[in-house]
């Protein structure tokens, strides 16, 4: 398994060169609504007053993802238009969704959006504060994405048997994310 981060930890990170030169800030993530495929970022500009840039990252312009900048090769990138098919993008916020099992239970509530890095980024899962059903409530957990999923805009559905796949920090995610692909005969 690649770097796993949480989506947050990726939003305002800078955006420089090999050469050395800083571009911009990470500003969104975008990503394709089926299988959770990372297709890039929508940048803005540096500084106090700069707001939202006009270009766009593709992931494929990525030349590396570190803990402090996203590293690109020297060149012009491309207008956000060129980053995906409006139809693939998801537009949706999960942040803030209440997830609920396909058996009615609430888990608690998404707080953030799980990334795994690597040659073909995507999403893998997603950070809840957890509800009664998962005592101690209001802790935090992670919880493995399956394949196939529901999402409202509202609420995110996912199988019951997930309970079983959580764990409560990032070192351990990356064992439970492969441990419940297996199970699921997942081909992500």
């Amino acid at each position: 398994m690649s770097d796993l981060v949480r989506a947050t930890d990726l939003l305002g990170r800078p955006v420089v060169t090999l050469g050395g030169e800083d571009v911009a800030l990470v500003k969104d993530i975008v990503f394709a609504s089926p299988g959770g495929r990372i297709l890039g970022f929508t940048l803005a500009g540096r500084g106090a007053f700069a707001g939202p840039l006009s270009q766009a990252l593709p992931w494929k312009l990525v030349h590396g993802a570190g803990r402090d900048a996203i590293m690109i090769d020297d060149g012009a990138l491309p207008t956000r238009d060129a980053l995906a098919d409006r139809s693939e993008v998801h537009d949706g916020e999960v942040l803030g969704d209440v997830v609920l099992t396909d058996t009615g239970t609430a888990l608690g509530t998404v707080t953030d959006v799980i990334v795994e890095l690597g040659t073909e980024p995507r999403v893998v899962g997603y950070e809840i504060r957890t509800s009664e059903a998962l005592p101690p409530a209001g802790r935090v957990g992670l919880i493995p994405l399956p394949d196939t999923m529901a999402a409202s805009g509202e609420a995110v559905v996912v199988p019951a048997a997930i309970t079983k796949h959580m764990a409560d920090d990032l070192a351990a995610f990356g064992a439970t994310v492969a441990s419940f692909r297996a199970r699921q005969g997942s081909t992500r």
